[in-house]
């Protein structure tokens, strides 16, 4: 084998790897959803007669590790508290304080987190919410029992887009083995 087909070879072999590595880094990245609280609402004082509307949203939606919720709000404020606060609906010792109107907070761990306002007498008239994070193991165990509970995804005022999160696992899987054989194909 002469030195110029060797490194040929090589070069094919490195193209092949990062055409991989990139495929692995596009699932890593759709396999994550923002979800914004309250929908076209965003994070205000629920109306009176409905003071639980964003635990009845909360419950409805599938979150997963990795996942991000947004809170949109005016002359407000969200805070994550522990359970002992959030049924208090004392504010002073959260987790995390955020009054910037917009605010987009990580759910990095599985389990149970509490958001309330900030705003005097909010929490109190309903404008706080208990969002339940799936372990990947309660996820992976609830995709494959045939459970319902679509993986819903709502972004800046549009409808919601809802896609299955094992429908959306599949697609991703078949544009890897896509990506893979292409570049199989062109590079060796």
């Amino acid at each position: 084998m002469s030195m110029a087909s060797h490194y040929n070879r090589i070069t094919k072999i490195v193209l092949l790897l990062i055409t991989i590595i990139s495929a692995l880094q596009l699932m890593q990245q759709v396999s994550s959803f923002e979800f914004e609280v309250g929908d076209n609402n965003g994070w205000v004082v629920p109306p009176a007669n409905d003071t639980k509307i964003y635990n009845d949203w909360a419950s409805e939606q599938r979150f997963k590790v990795g996942d991000t919720i947004r809170f949109k709000y005016k002359k407000d404020s969200v805070m994550e508290v522990n359970e002992t606060e959030y049924k208090k609906c004392n504010s002073t010792h959260p987790y995390l304080f955020s009054n910037t109107g917009n605010s987009i907070i990580k759910l990095d761990r599985s389990g149970l987190f509490y958001f309330i306002s900030g705003a005097s007498g909010h929490c109190e008239k309903g404008q706080r919410m208990i969002v339940k994070v799936l372990s990947l193991e309660q996820d992976s165990q609830s995709s494959s029992s045939g459970s319902s509970g679509g993986h819903t995804s709502s972004s800046s005022g549009s409808g919601a887009a809802t896609l299955s999160f094992g429908a959306l696992k599949l697609v991703s899987y078949v544009q890897f083995v896509e990506l893979f054989l292409a570049s199989y194909i062109l590079y060796v």
